[in-house]
Formats: C-alpha cells, sequence, structure tokens
C-alpha cells in the first residue's frame, strides 16, 4: 500500500467535500509560507530521530508499532475536519463509525447486546470499568493478580475504591486457590481477569475464574488490552476466550494489536443498563438528536472522531475475524513460538518461561540471578548503542521466589534480576527472526 497515494486520495477527497461551502476566506492571524512550514518541519524531522524505530523487526522492545498505513489514512481524513465523538453535532458521521467499530468489537467478544465506547487508552477504559463496579458495589472492593497491569491499583486509588492483589502460578497466571480465599471475605466486588498480562503474555484461567466468581456473586472483568485480539487465532486453548462472552466487562487496545494509532482503547459492557451510571446533563450539548450522544456513556468529554475513523477504515479492509486481523496476529505468535524452541536449542540463551501469546523472555545462560542481571542489561545497551545491525530489546524485573519457582537450578544470590524480553508483534518478526536470534546471541556472547 502506498501511503503518499493513499493521503493524495484523502487531501483530494477532502478538497471536494470543502468546496461544497463556498470560497473559504483565509485570515492573516494563521498564515505561513510554505518555506516557513518546511523548515519548521525539517526542524521536526530532526527532533523525531532520536526514536527507536518502532516499525522495524530489530525493534523487539515494548508493545509498539506504527499504525498500519490504512489506519493512517482514515484518521487523516477525519482530522482534516476535527470531529469531537461526544456529542452527534460534533461528529455525526464519525459516532455512528464508532458504533459500528464497537459492534465488531463486541462480536468479536461474543457479546450480543452491549453497551460500549472508543477511549483515548486503555488505561481510561479500565478506569471506566472499574468506575461502573464501583457503583455496582460500592462498599466492596477489586481483587487483581499481582502479574496485571498496574493500572488496576491506580486506577482503584483514583476511585476510592480498595484493590487486592492474587497471588499467580508457575505461569504468571492467576492463582484459583488464592482467589477463591480472598472471595470467601465477601469483602471482592469485583475480579479483574487478565488476558495477555503486559509483562510475560499470560492468559488468566477466565473460565474458572467466572466460575468461582458466580459462586460467590462476584462480577468478572476482563483486561484483554494487550490480548484481546489474539481470541481470533485459533491455536490457542480456547476455554478462557470462549469464558469472556459470559464476563461483565471487556477493555481492549486496538492501538497495540488492532494496527491503530495511539490513542485508542474500547470498554464494552455485557448489561446495556449500566448506562444509567453515566446519566448527565448538559446545557448546551446534547440537544440536536434524541438519538443517545457518545457521550451521555462516557467519562471522557472530547473523544477524537478521527480514532473512531481511523478503525472503521482498517476494519472494512482488516476485519476482526480469524482471517483478518487474526492472520496479523498468527504471525507474531508464530514467530514467538518459534524463536522459543531455537532459544530451547542454544546453548548461550535459556527460556525464561514459554510465551503464550507473542512476548519471549529469556536470559543468558548463567549459573546465578546476578550474573543473568548483569547480561541482560549488558545485551540491552550493548544492542541499542550498536552503530552496526542494532537492535531494541526490553527487560522484566523478576523477583527471587517467581524466578525460583521456573529455575530452581539457578542461585539465588540477589533479590531480583532482569530477564530480556520481546515483544514480537509485527508479523515481519517472523520473516526476520533467524537474524534476530544470531544478534542476540552475538550479543549474550
Amino acid at each position: 500500500m502506498d501511503l503518499r497515494r493513499a493521503l493524495n486520495h484523502v487531501l483530494d477527497n477532502h478538497r471536494k467535500w470543502v468546496e461544497q461551502f463556498g470560497d473559504l476566506p483565509n485570515h492573516p492571524s494563521t498564515q505561513l509560507s510554505d518555506a516557513e512550514l518546511e523548515a519548521a518541519l525539517d526542524t521536526l524531522s530532526a527532533r523525531l530521530g532520536i526514536n527507536y524505530p518502532y516499525f522495524h523487526p530489530r525493534y523487539a522492545g515494548q508493545m509498539q508499532k506504527p499504525p498500519h498505513p490504512a489506519a493512517v489514512a482514515g484518521y487523516v481524513a477525519a482530522m482534516l475536519i476535527n470531529p469531537n465523538n461526544h456529542a452527534l453535532d460534533g461528529g455525526p458521521a464519525t459516532a455512528k463509525m464508532e458504533r459500528e467499530v464497537v459492534k465488531q468489537l463486541a462480536t468479536m467478544f461474543g457479546y450480543g447486546e452491549h453497551l460500549g465506547h472508543l477511549t483515548s487508552s486503555g488505561t481510561i477504559a479500565n478506569l471506566e470499568a472499574l468506575f461502573v463496579a464501583r457503583e455496582l458495589h460500592p462498599d466492596k472492593g477489586v481483587a487483581f493478580s499481582v502479574d496485571s497491569h498496574y493500572t488496576h491499583g491506580r486506577m482503584c486509588g483514583v476511585l476510592g475504591v480498595e484493590g487486592t492483589k492474587i497471588q499467580v502460578d508457575n505461569s504468571g497466571r492467576m492463582d484459583i486457590e488464592d482467589l477463591e480465599n480472598v472471595l470467601k471475605t465477601g469483602k471482592i466486588g469485583t475480579v479483574v481477569a487478565t488476558a495477555g498480562t503486559t509483562g510475560l503474555g499470560a492468559i488468566d484461567p477466565i473460565h474458572e475464574i467466572l466460575e468461582i466468581a458466580r459462586k460467590y456473586g462476584v462480577r468478572v472483568h476482563v483486561d484483554a488490552a494487550y490480548g484481546g485480539f489474539f481470541t481470533l487465532v485459533e491455536d490457542l486453548d480456547p476455554k478462557p476466550w470462549q469464558a469472556i462472552k459470559d464476563c461483565d466487562s471487556i477493555v481492549v487496545d486496538p492501538h497495540k494489536h488492532g494496527l491503530q494509532p495511539y490513542g485508542c482503547g474500547a470498554v464494552l459492557f455485557r448489561d446495556p443498563k449500566v448506562g444509567r451510571f453515566y446519566a448527565h446533563d448538559s446545557p448546551y450539548t446534547y440537544f440536536t438528536s434524541d438519538d443517545l450522544h457518545p457521550g451521555e456513556i462516557s467519562l471522557e468529554c472530547s473523544r477524537s472522531g478521527a480514532s473512531a475513523a481511523a478503525l472503521w477504515l482498517t476494519f472494512q479492509l482488516i476485519p476482526p475475524t480469524v482471517d483478518g486481523l487474526g492472520a496479523v496476529l498468527a504471525a507474531g505468535r508464530r514467530a514467538a513460538v518459534q524463536w522459543a524452541d531455537m532459544i530451547d536449542a542454544s546453548a548461550e540463551l535459556t527460556l525464561y518461561q514459554r510465551p503464550e501469546l507473542d512476548i519471549v523472555t529469556y536470559f543468558g545462560t548463567a549459573q546465578t540471578m546476578s550474573e543473568i542481571d548483569a547480561t541482560s542489561q549488558r545485551v540491552l545497551h550493548a544492542g541499542m548503542s550498536a552503530e552496526v545491525e542494532p537492535v531494541f530489546l526490553s527487560v522484566l524485573s523478576v523477583g527471587r521466589e517467581d524466578f525460583g519457582r521456573r529455575h530452581p537450578q539457578i542461585t539465588a544470590d540477589a533479590d531480583r534480576a532482569r530477564v530480556l524480553r520481546s515483544v514480537l508483534m509485527k508479523p515481519e518478526s517472523e520473516l526476520y527472526l533467524d537474524t534476530l536470534h544470531a544478534r542476540v546471541i552475538e550479543l549474550v556472547r
């Protein structure tokens, strides 16, 4: 796909739309010469040059990659108009697109009737889910695993809700026995199950969590911000994914595996009646239509209509289906599984834990945690600073107990150790794997 051609098409269509409203007067206060703008753009380009190459498979660090060109074109097309998906008159077209893509997301997870909307991030989406949890059970807390995203503890603090951490098993998944012991206290109103932890990519046993939660009359919220789109990948254990449709709320981030620019999150509720908790009035906003305005079911007020347009256009071309977006994610997972096998077969590297999704954790083979930590830090910085063939990885800090459960043969001479962590969320990683593996081994040596 030629992005320049797509953007020219966007600009031509926008010009035709603008011209139907007649001549546009140009106020001198906003006018710039082409030379001024081009000079500023060159300065901007130079400033942006210190970024890491998120687009390239040699970048296998954090959960970052550029949006698909279709998303860029869709975003620019709407951004030129700059609709606000708060009230229907602020974004009449993009508000409809938002409803359509939210319905596609809900269908992807197996929801029928639902309530939901896009957000500016997974953090805000989780805040909204926990806000509803608090309103439904104002006298009870929220439980989440120690390996869940730190946003849950932070948002519990924002909402004035007590957060309780649940232990995890040897694979980083929520421990069911510990969860039940906590639920027996009667102090929990909602459990957060994670479909893809951001450290390891572990999938909580959502089906088991749901069964126990219902036993104690507790709601279940699924934080699928990172891993949610993997429900489209067929070779994973289906039980946790099939259980999501019976959970009370879901968060997913299209700006991670949905090929979208930041920021684009989404929150979905199985029971549309929770919309009553968002009820509010505005003296000047909701008068253009009797239909539900997006702002009436969102904690955020102004929201980007361009995000909805970008996701809508992307889903028109690469739908959230097994053969569509699922094929993109399947490539990253295949790469992760293949690399895990290559690491297992090597003398220089040792797997920390086998990947479930597309996150691979490993370390330079050593006898002590302190050696592992030092090697990980050395490889991280050497790879990033190399003038020739740089590679960009990340590290995961692991405690003594967690390390010992997975690798009891390693001498625990430190409280924590950093292991190397690679996120293979670009499908091109599958084609670059041999080069990446060889380079990491070279750095470890």
